[in-house]
């Protein structure tokens, strides 16, 4: 396989390069990674300055191309730009913290998917349950497992899988739970007001710990009872329900 790899943690991030070491050994890899975190851009794009992409030679030889834009972007200079070859799969992560429920319309790591998606390529992101992560190698095979099954039977167009693992050894996973993104905000979200050393006021967004529950079924859910979570989102996100609805208002 051709397979492209991003993030939004940055080029240096070492969930990206354990997917690199995990796929580089059977499939033709490129890099194309934002050089610094861009966490919760969501799907921005760069549109009123200019992209700059930087030929990376990293620890252990590896190469990449480090984009100063977002996660999006990589995507889209990648595969309009910079890549010789169109990929057959595009894998963005593997990013520390779960990407569920609401958290999902924030992440870049999933918009790097979704773009690819756009494109009318086989994507997929992926997380691990955590932010102290001492092995992600783990991840990484399952990742390459999942990826040659997409490329052998295609995703419709526009479609994406979100893959979220719990921060546990593979051998304490209870199994793959094929789920749908919660919705419900599940954790009290805050800004605490500060004073900078002028004496300005700032404000810097926290939350409580979020809480799930026992339905299996939904994303946030079967991950925090060790399940891997596997949810199929869709870059269409059109209610359709309301389709009819809509008409009778005559407006």
């Amino acid at each position: 396989m051709k397979v492209f790899l991003t993030n939004d943690d940055g080029i240096h991030a070492p969930g990206l390069w354990a997917l690199y070491r995990q796929f580089v050994q059977d499939h033709a890899v490129s890099v194309v990674a934002p050089d610094r975190e861009r966490s919760a851009v969501a799907h921005g794009i760069t549109l009123h300055t200019p992209l700059r992409a930087a030929r990376m030679k990293l620890n252990g030889g590896w190469e990449g191309y480090g984009i100063d834009g977002k996660p999006a972007d990589c995507i889209k200079l990648g595969l309009t730009a910079l890549l010789k070859e169109k990929p057959d799969v595009v894998v963005a992560g593997i990013n520390p913290g779960a990407n569920v429920g609401i958290s999902i319309n924030y992440s870049g790591t999933v918009a790097a998917a979704r773009e690819a998606a756009l494109f009318g390529l086989p994507a997929i992101a992926i997380s691990i349950n955590g932010y102290e992560i001492e092995d992600y190698g783990e991840t990484a095979a399952f990742a390459e497992k999942l990826a040659r099954r997409i490329v052998e039977a295609p995703l419709p167009f526009g479609t994406i899988l979100n893959v979220n693992v719990p921060n546990i050894p593979m051998s304490r996973i209870r199994g793959v739970k094929i789920t749908r993104q919660g919705i419900d905000r599940l954790s009290k979200e805050y800004y605490e007001k500060r004073l900078d050393p002028r004496n300005r006021a700032y404000h810097w967004l926290g939350s409580d710990t979020r809480i799930f529950g026992e339905d299996l079924s939904v994303d946030g859910d079967a991950l925090c009872h060790d399940y891997i979570t596997i949810t199929p989102l869709q870059c269409d996100i059109t209610d359709y329900r309301m389709i009819d609805r809509l008409r009778k208002w005559n407006v």
